[in-house]
């Protein structure tokens, strides 16, 4: 499965370079392709689901032939499908089914957790408890338990042949603050720590609350950065807010969040050290009577 929503960032740019390149406004694009100048917009701005059908109109009467032709087509078409994500969206949240979206056919995830312990390596019991407690992406017909079986859903790229090589950095507020239960949060410290020791596609790090962050740049929030095997699609950068996720794919703003995370990087504890502060970490937990959780 590929990302329809990158496919249909993909297609918006190249339908508005073409149109631009004839110097046709959208309006007389959609008057000679006899559609609406709603759906030639919207279909710029990558706000719809294109219909392949209204994406050869335009082409036609574009002048594109050919290999293009033919590579527009196919990106309409990839940009037309549904993603299992899709069909339970409004049970699982429609937070959670953005970034299911993002992560389907990435090469490679890079994030920086901030606050809590990243979605993609969390345990089932973890994400239960947090889902009860994270009401903001609650609609009216959410379910705890399909948000959780979403969850090992989206896990599941990460172990595919041909799934992306994952880097999360954490910090080190998001591994000592409780979020949960400390038996679960025990559990989840464990769980990490074993994803990072058997899989050579998953790479953790733990940004100390002292580490020295080259240039002082403090973030100020989590944020994701996603790469796929295309090199004409964009890179896409998720930012996490408090209600919603800010998706950025302009170059001045994905360099920014690049540059930002490789200084995260370097001041984090390597891999190994990480692994040994999570096991640490994970077996000093107690429960408030003063036993190990």
């Amino acid at each position: 499965m590929i990302s329809t929503y990158v496919r249909r960032l993909r297609l918006a740019a190249e339908l508005a370079a073409l149109r631009q390149e004839r110097r046709m406004s959208s309006e007389a694009l959609a008057r000679a392709a006899g559609l609406p100048r709603t759906t030639v917009s919207r279909l710029e701005n990558g706000r719809m689901r294109p219909n392949p059908n209204d994406v050869m109109k335009i082409l036609e009467h574009l002048k594109v032939t050919g290999e293009a032709w033919t590579t527009l087509l196919t990106i309409a078409r990839q940009a037309s499908e549904r993603g299992w994500w899709e069909s339970a969206a409004s049970e699982m949240g429609a937070r959670q089914a953005l970034y299911a979206n993002l992560e389907a056919g990435a090469s490679t995830i890079r994030e920086y957790q901030m606050t809590l312990l990243p979605g993609l390596l969390q345990t089932g019991e973890f994400t239960r408890a947090r889902a009860g407690v994270d009401k903001a992406d609650w609609s009216a017909h959410f379910d705890p338990d399909q948000a959780v079986e979403a969850r090992i859903g989206r896990q599941r790229v990460l172990h595919r042949p041909d799934g992306p090589t994952y880097e999360v950095v954490i910090d080190e507020l998001a591994v000592r603050r409780p979020a949960t239960a400390l038996p679960v949060l025990r559990d989840q410290l464990i769980h990490i720590a074993n994803q990072a020791t058997t899989d050579a596609k998953i790479s953790v790090r733990i940004l100390p609350v002292d580490g020295q962050i080259t240039g002082h740049m403090v973030p100020r929030s989590g944020f994701s950065i996603y790469t796929y095997p295309d090199p004409q699609d964009p890179v896409v950068v998720a930012v996490d807010t408090v209600t919603d996720d800010l998706v950025l794919t302009s170059p001045d703003a994905v360099n920014h969040y690049l540059d930002l995370y490789e200084r995260l990087s370097d001041a984090a504890l390597a891999p190994q050290q990480s692994v040994r502060f999570l096991q640490e970490t994970a077996e000093k937990i107690t429960d408030p009577t003063g036993r190990a959780a």
